[in-house]
């Protein structure tokens, strides 16, 4: 079957970036259709990794506290049991609820939903295959949005039953008695993190000498600490070699200081990072050529090589961020629109979810050495907050990074409870370009987590108020 439509916009993938692309553009009154291959709207982060990893944190934060922190709060309980049926349960049922929201967006914006792969055919054209069926549909302008996957490592390759991506962890029917994850980066430390408290064995192995090496050193030596205490085990400095079976089981083979060691695992998470997903799209038609990353490059108006063609989100340079897609989807229809779209690529807020969470902006004390920038810092430790004191929240910190001669803050580091929520006020007063003493003299309510931002921002100039 052949049928061809005509639209303002199409947008081909439907995360993040690509229905709030849509929603935008449908609100500019452009005609606009959205495209996925998947049986679900909402992506990557949507079906299989922000939102149900978010949900089993969270459920299992709870079954943490009750088993180890319940008793000090005068709670009884009793023969505490878990049960992954319903624990899986409740995250399915978070996931529909959502799956559910960006359906009703697209019927109540009018945007047309295509089901099937979409693949660029040329002159302004999008081929939708599905089984049997093909539609061809023509766009004034198309935006490429189709996201990552997880990178999968030679000799570990993906087999959904041993050696897992975050798809597979996310969605495990019983608890690995042994779970090995490959990488300290956000989702082996979430995932690492669900396991654990779970009662499983977990060994995480890190080929770098720190956990979360995107974070400052004293961030990442912190969250090594509270994660040791967690019940997770690191090995840094090691490198993975491959996988093998002894006496009916699995071995991870790996070395460390030239010698060979392993660990005994009954799932091995692979969680080194995620590619552009660009398979099967039609680059080549349309003469769109990746980089040695296989990302494709755009100008400042996401404009691609070929007339008409746009992308945001994973499939460009950037970091690889939900939100960075969603940013990147409403400035790429405003653009075309007419309008002053635009991302200030310097205050996008990275986080990892564990607990606590880690969550920065802006410039890391190293990348401010390696520039050259004579910066200056403080920090506030949760142990002198009244309201993590109240919470059982005390352990990490908040530290402000400043320029020393105009005091504009240059980056933020949180270790803490609801780090992800600190941090936006950082990102606030970074997005208009303010101070530390702008910060430092924003009234945050009494007693909250938030002050630890604003005496962190005080004590920039040594002016903290609860510290010594």
């Amino acid at each position: 079957m052949s049928e061809e439509k005509t639209f303002d916009l199409i947008i081909i993938g439907s995360g993040p970036g690509g229905y709030v692309a849509a929603i935008r553009g449908a609100q500019l009154g452009l005609k606009t259709a959205i495209i996925e291959k998947d049986e679900n709207l909402g992506g990557t982060c949507l079906n299989v990794g922000c939102i149900p990893s978010k949900a089993l944190l969270h459920s299992t934060e709870m079954y943490h506290f009750a088993g180890h922190g319940a008793e000090a709060h005068g709670i009884d309980l009793t023969n505490l049991s878990i049960s992954i049926e319903k624990l899986m349960a409740k995250k399915s049922k978070t996931v529909d609820q959502l799956r559910g929201g960006v359906q009703h967006l697209m019927k109540a914006n009018k945007i047309k939903v295509f089901s099937g792969l979409g693949m660029l055919a040329g002159d302004r054209k999008v081929r939708i295959k599905e089984k049997n069926d093909e539609t061809m549909l023509t766009g004034k302008h198309i935006i490429v949005a189709t996201g990552s996957t997880s990178i999968e490592l030679p000799f570990l390759e993906f087999d959904g039953k041993t050696v897992v991506s975050s798809d597979q962890a996310i969605a495990f029917d019983k608890i690995p008695e042994r779970l090995a994850v490959v990488g300290a980066g956000a989702i082996g430390l979430e995932l690492g993190s669900v396991w654990a408290r779970l009662g499983s064995q977990v060994d995480v192995i890190e080929f770098l000498p720190a956990i979360a090496p995107s974070f400052d050193k004293d961030v990442s030596k912190m969250a090594e600490r509270l994660f040791k205490k967690q019940g997770l085990n690191f090995h840094l400095k090691t490198k993975v070699t491959g996988l093998k079976k002894s006496k009916g089981k699995s071995i991870l083979t790996a070395e460390k200081d030239g010698k060979e060691i392993e660990f005994e695992a009954d799932k091995v998470l692979v969680a080194v990072g995620r590619k552009p997903y660009t398979d099967r799209l039609g680059l080549d038609v349309v003469g769109i050529e990746t980089d040695d990353k296989g990302r494709i490059p755009v100008d400042i108006h996401f404009k691609t090589s070929a007339d008409g063609v746009y992308a945001i989100g994973d499939v460009i340079p950037g970091p690889m961020l939900a939100h960075k897609a969603e940013e990147e989807g409403v400035a790429c229809v405003e653009r075309i629109a007419g309008q002053a779209g635009h991302v200030n690529y310097k205050v996008i807020p990275n986080v990892i979810y564990t607990e606590p969470e880690i969550a920065s902006v802006g410039q890391t004390e190293a990348m401010l050495k390696e520039a050259g920038i004579d910066f200056k810092s403080g920090k506030f430790n949760l142990a002198g907050n009244g309201r993590a004191i109240a919470t059982d929240a005390t352990d990490g910190f908040v530290k402000v990074t400043a320029c020393r001669k105009t005091d504009k803050i240059l980056g933020v580091q949180v270790i803490a409870k609801s780090g992800s929520e600190l941090i936006a006020s950082a990102v606030t007063h970074m997005e208009y370009g303010g101070s530390a003493e702008d910060l430092g003299r924003t009234i945050h309510a009494h007693p909250t987590l938030s002050e630890a931002m604003k005496e962190a921002a005080l004590a920039v100039d040594g002016n903290a108020i609860h510290s010594t």
